[in-house]
């Protein structure tokens, strides 16, 4: 019935099938939320209608079985924390929403289904790139990175996603599309005088932010980046006001984002890659702030259980890298498997890339790094080729993918997977991490991540078809996130909060500061029809009860 009634009021595809809905109850996270209906909406009409539909349909007065209704927002579907999952509509955007529309010198304008690879071919023809993307370039989508506010290798030196969203074309919870950008004092003045939906927003989050101006700047997370909460204090500067800061990380719990313009970069004309190994980390502390001094554009990590996969999987990655030469490549791996037969394979592998548009200097920087780097007594290598590059380069950015697809009997289990605190105090923090995982001897796990950035994804392989291994995880979530609270960190420095993080923004906040997400989100969405139980409202109860059991 409800299929049936959707379907009169769009021009886009509605589907209730089995497939469908299995694989619309999944994302790359370790839960599953099976949906009632997937609808591919065609135009913004379309979104219109169903957002008014929606509307109607939850005011009425006697409960009804599958009321309320809601809308979740998805692109591509990577998404690592459950935020694309939804019991009731979802929405799938990477049907019919996956047009590049306009494009420019320094900037691009584009919807949310469609996939960064295509859309970085499309921005290289001109020599621009988005500087923003994760290491899951090849899969996802810009929606889920604007959702996200995601970041990756080049955010050291770049920034992430929030610095890159010129405008956005969002409909509200009235079923109309709004258009917002930075505004000046004059024209943030004229939308106050607004008699309709968007001036109240106005209204109401201006005066939020005025009343608690002080707080909420204290509240803002002192860390290189992050995805936590929503960012009200990158809102309102006392000159500009600016709500695609809002809606940038807000995992699609405002408004359902029709379109995008992003600014563009060019990037660097050269590049060198040095590749540093780690028997311990004892010297990572004195590494990091001797790399860092040289500002490398991306300082990267992996770790040897996802090195030891990259080796194990070689076939695979060398498809992933396209060689020109596979032989050639293949014969470049040589010194890592000389690694593993010895046992002399480094516990920690350091890239840090400099780039520039003058050789000169970048030779300058890497090399007064690497002659730094070995006075610690540590083993480097430049690669050769850009070949060489890329070998790393996919190594550092599959190893997740590699890791799904592969193993049988356990599966990825993100739960701690995006912690980030200050790099100057990865000397206290990364030993007290440390002790708190080693308490845990029976739990096989990779580390990857954006050193530079004191941020890091740790991966567990889990089975969670045993009870012990779901206890588990909410248990060494608070353990890891309370050592994050103490040195200032954030729970999330990219991949956001969703269903599993989400039930630890008031332990990051605070009761104060949470309690004004839940009044943003009341003001964008008063029947809470965007995508429930994310940012507000979720529960560990609930994340644990949705946990996908089986290993696939």
């Amino acid at each position: 019935m409800l299929k049936q009634e959707i379907q009169k009021l769009i021009q886009g595809d509605v589907y209730d099938d089995p497939e469908s809905l299995r694989k619309f109850s999944r994302d790359a996270s370790l839960f599953k939320v099976a949906p009632r209906l997937i609808v591919a909406p065609k135009s913004s009409e379309d979104l219109k209608n169903l957002v008014k539909f929606i509307n109607n349909k939850n005011l009425i007065p006697e409960p009804v079985e599958g009321l309320p209704l809601s809308l979740t927002a998805r692109s591509a579907g990577t998404d690592m924390t459950g935020g694309p999952l939804g019991e009731s509509i979802i929405i799938d955007f990477t049907k019919y929403f996956n047009h590049i529309k306009e494009a420019g010198e320094g900037y691009v304008t584009a919807e949310p289904g469609v996939y960064y690879r295509d859309f970085e071919k499309e921005t290289l023809k001109t020599g621009q790139i988005l500087p923003s993307y994760p290491a899951s370039k090849e899969i996802c989508a810009l929606g889920g990175m604007v959702a996200n506010n995601s970041g990756g290798e080049k955010t050291l030196s770049y920034g992430k996603t929030e610095r890159y969203v010129q405008k956005l074309k969002v409909v509200l919870h009235d079923g109309e599309v709004y258009e917002f950008k930075p505004l000046t004092k004059i024209e943030f003045d004229e939308k106050l005088k607004l008699q309709n939906v968007e001036g109240e927003i106005y209204r109401r989050t201006f005066k939020l932010i005025e009343d608690n101006y002080d707080a909420i700047q204290s509240a803002k997370p002192h860390v290189s980046k992050n995805s936590a909460g929503y960012a009200l204090w990158n809102v309102w500067d006392k000159q500009t006001f600016d709500l695609t800061k809002l809606f940038v990380g807000s995992q699609g719990t405002l408004g359902l984002i029709t379109e995008i313009e992003f600014k563009l970069v060019k990037p660097k004309k050269h590049s060198k890659l040095l590749a540093i190994f780690l028997k311990d980390l004892k010297k990572l502390p004195e590494i990091i702030t001797r790399v860092l001094k040289n500002s490398p554009e991306s300082f990267e990590s992996f770790d040897d259980n996802t090195l030891k996969l990259a080796l194990r999987y070689l076939p695979d990655l060398i498809k992933l890298i396209k060689p020109k030469n596979i032989f050639s490549l293949a014969w470049q791996f040589l010194p890592e498997f000389w690694m593993l037969v010895t046992g002399g394979i480094p516990k920690l592998i350091l890239l840090a890339e400099f780039t520039g548009d003058e050789e000169s200097e970048i030779d300058q920087r890497a090399g007064d790094t690497e002659r730094s780097v070995r006075e610690l007594g540590v083993k480097t290598r430049f690669a050769k080729t850009e070949e060489e590059s890329k070998k790393y380069w996919t190594i550092r950015r599959e190893s997740f993918n590699l890791l799904r697809y592969h193993i049988k009997d356990k599966r990825t289990a993100p739960f701690i997977d995006d912690m980030v605190v200050l790099a100057q105090k990865l000397p206290e923090f990364l030993p007290e991490l440390q002790k708190i995982m080693n308490k845990y001897p029976d739990l096989i796990y990779t580390i990857a991540g954006h050193v530079g950035d004191g941020n890091f994804h740790i991966i567990p392989l889990m089975d969670l078809a045993k009870k012990s291994n779901r206890e588990l995880i909410p248990k060494l979530s608070k353990e890891v996130y309370d050592l994050v609270f103490k040195y200032g960190g954030s729970t999330t420095g990219e991949h956001n909060d969703g269903i599993v993080r989400t039930p630890y923004l008031k332990d990051m906040f605070g009761e104060k500061i949470y309690s004004l997400f839940e009044e943003i989100k009341k003001i964008f969405d008063p029947q809470n029809i965007f995508n429930p139980g994310k940012k507000v409202g979720g529960s560990i109860k609930y994340a644990i009860a949705h946990l996908a059991e089986e290993n696939k």
